[in-house]
């Protein structure tokens, strides 16, 4: 079978968030493989170097670099790594091109893709910057009246879907987390379009890393803590529980971001550690009961399966990607209100022996999701595109 030899740019790579994890698993899985692969990444400096089968081009972020989001940058001068990066990619030959998004480094991915070496090229979805873009203006322009707001805030996310679906048309073959991304691409794209789910490493997450033994029932939250996230219903989701009476529970907060401030303020019964890696991140989760997710923008939910192998049932809500990954009523309850989700929660809370046989399904469901099998159908896109 034929062998695709790979250049992959990725606009996030060190950071803590879905696009980077993939990214990094993808060059791991490459490497393990063997399997001719060119990295083109963000770094500290710029150099190129090998390991293994997999090419590493790291470009240097200039001064001047837009901040999207924190640790999240955007060089408009990056261009400027013309000459360095026609090079590497000539001299390595690529089959095929995959970028991950409109950013700065998938950018030149592009222009090389369409404009200098002629190949075809994949393009990733991993994040709704539509659903992003939106939120995000509508909280800054909560004090406006909702009659205003609404249609400002619609026609913005109208807009950044369009520009979105305008630059996933230059893809030769596109890949979404999900199935309700799947059908939004074929039909805004009309091109082949592949499932790419994300994997879990069950040997880092496991339920026999819990540490914390002291009656306390702890709801946990892990990722970016900002306002796509929806994390400020948590103060909501505190005051329905307490109101319902439910007794000694505490939540755990993993991760920063723009509403940490308001959540260390506004919640009575909270830990906020902030950043958590390694070790440390796999105590958090299996120190966590179940796990909530209020999120209706996230296009996966890694987290949501991390949580799953720690043995931590989840509730999630009915917009965007984790309604995927859980088995409604199995391994944790999709919830269709915000009242919904309350109960949900108090019902877990309650009963001891609901949580345990979640937590034993959710197990079981984590350890059939590997990376492997990932990025194998990934590779089956390549192959279908280039005989």
């Amino acid at each position: 079978m034929l062998v695709p030899r790979v250049a992959f740019f990725t606009d996030t790579y060190h950071q803590i968030n879905g696009v980077a994890l993939t990214s990094r698993m993808f060059v791991e899985y490459a490497k393990g493989h063997n399997l001719p692969f060119l990295c083109v990444r963000q770094g500290d400096s710029t150099e190129v170097y090998q390991d293994g089968s997999v090419t590493h081009v790291q470009l240097k972020r200039g001064m001047f670099s837009i901040t999207l989001d924190k640790g999240l940058l955007y060089d408009p001068g990056l261009a400027r790594h013309h000459a360095l990066l026609r090079r590497e990619l000539e001299r390595f030959g690529p089959d095929m091109i995959h970028v991950v998004s409109p950013g700065d480094i998938s950018s030149l991915g592009v222009w090389m893709a369409k404009k200098k070496l002629k190949v075809p090229m994949a393009i990733s979805w991993h994040t709704n910057l539509h659903e992003f873009g939106a939120r995000r203006l509508d909280r800054t322009f909560a004090w406006l009246a909702q009659a205003l707001r609404e249609p400002m805030v619609r026609a913005t996310e109208d807009t950044i879907l369009a520009a979105c679906m305008a630059f996933y048309r230059l893809g030769d073959v596109l890949y979404a987390p999900n199935d309700e991304l799947v059908d939004m691409l074929e039909q805004g794209t009309r091109k082949p379009v592949y499932l790419m789910k994300r994997g879990i490493d069950t040997t880092i997450f496991r339920p026999d890393k819990r540490t914390l033994h002291d009656g306390v029932l702890r709801l946990g939250y892990v990722g970016r803590i900002t306002p796509e996230k929806s994390v400020r219903f948590l103060k909501t989701l505190e005051e329905g529980l307490l109101a319902a009476g439910v007794p000694a529970f505490r939540f755990l907060i993993v991760g920063d971001g723009s509403e940490r401030d308001w959540l260390l303020r506004e919640l009575r019964n909270a830990d906020l550690p902030g950043i958590r890696r390694g070790e440390e991140l796999a105590q958090d989760y299996a120190n966590m009961d179940v796990f909530v997710f209020p999120s209706h923008t996230d296009t996966f939910g890694n987290v949501v399966q991390e949580a799953f192998a720690s043995g931590v049932p989840a509730v999630v809500t009915d917009g965007g990607g984790p309604k995927f990954i859980v088995r409604d009523g199995k391994s944790g309850f999709v919830a269709s209100s915000e009242e919904h989700f309350i109960a949900l929660t108090a019902e877990l809370l309650r009963d001891g022996d609901l949580r345990a046989r979640m937590r034993a399904a959710a197990v079981k469901q984590a350890a059939g999701e590997s990376w492997d099998a990932v990025f194998r159908r990934v590779y089956d896109g390549y192959v279908s595109i280039l005989e």
